[in-house]
């Protein structure tokens, strides 16, 4: 069931202040962070290196507590990972010894679901990422792309209202890449779940999200966030259009400005030190 349904998956951040200790200094990740993402709607969150923008995900996956602020998942706090919120990291996290049916099946089977139901799940999400006729593949015989399609099928196998990715799609060669945007489009576009995508590619973040949230560089303050003016479907053709090439240029140019910032500082930083 999708999450324009349930109308599940709405994510409140107020406040959000991060701070590492790094030795006896304090290290602020990310600050003053507010944003609300609406149910059913696809964030990318973008920003130059070192900016928070994994840290910022691993709050909303209850991997980390802010040091400030408050993180809501349709009105409850999060304070800690749960089955409601699944994550795809750039490495697929698969159990090697597993196939890829078993993989999917993890998540269905903990919950409790019968066999059969179970395998009904399953098979669903098999199919939905294209991989029906692998089942019984090890994720060593599977290339890259695929082994993050099995990543992608067991976290939704779950029914989560929300998707967490972080760079998924960043140790894929480019045309791997390009046809796993496209699969996520599609996926997306059948379950409507509420997707926080995290990326360093501009181009990505335009074609595949409707929000494209911009960090400055560290600490993490929300810089900017761009409505992406591209209809759905999204195809391939629209990277060539007048509204993509404006809204790559905005993103392009505001990041540029903050890593050009943020080396000053630190040049700045090494000079007094």
């Amino acid at each position: 069931m999708s999450n324009l349904r349930t109308g599940k998956g709405n994510i409140a951040l107020r406040n959000v202040q991060v701070d590492f200790r790094a030795g006896s200094k304090t290290v602020r990740a990310i600050e003053s962070v507010d944003l609300d993402i609406p149910s059913g709607e696809f964030i990318a969150v973008l920003g130059p290196s070192g900016c928070g923008k994994s840290t910022l995900l691993n709050v909303i996956a209850g991997f980390l507590a802010p040091s400030q602020g408050t993180v809501e998942l349709d009105g409850a706090p999060i304070v800690k990972p749960g089955a409601d919120r699944g994550v795809v990291f750039q490495q697929p996290t698969l159990f090697p010894w597993k196939t890829v049916r078993q993989n999917i099946a993890i998540g269905p089977r903990m919950a409790g679901f019968s066999h059969g139901e179970a395998e009904r799940i399953t098979k669903h999400y098999m199919q939905l990422v294209g991989l029906t006729l692998f089942a019984d593949y090890y994720p060593e015989a599977l290339s890259g792309g695929m082994q993050q399609r099995v990543g992608i099928a067991r976290a939704l196998a779950n029914t989560p209202s929300v998707l967490l990715m972080d760079e998924p799609f960043g140790a894929l060669d480019a045309q791997t890449r390009e046809l796993m945007q496209e699969s996520l489009l599609r996926i997306w576009d059948e379950n409507r779940t509420t997707l926080v995508f995290v990326t360093h590619d501009i181009e990505e973040a335009v074609f595949l999200a409707d929000r494209v949230v911009l960090m400055s560089a560290r600490p993490g303050r929300l810089l900017s966030d761009i409505r992406v003016t591209l209809g759905r479907p999204r195809t391939t053709d629209m990277l060539d259009s007048e509204t993509f090439t404006r809204l790559k240029k905005t993103c392009r140019e505001l990041i540029r400005r903050e890593s050009i910032r943020a080396f000053d500082e630190q040049n700045r930083v090494a000079e007094v030190s």
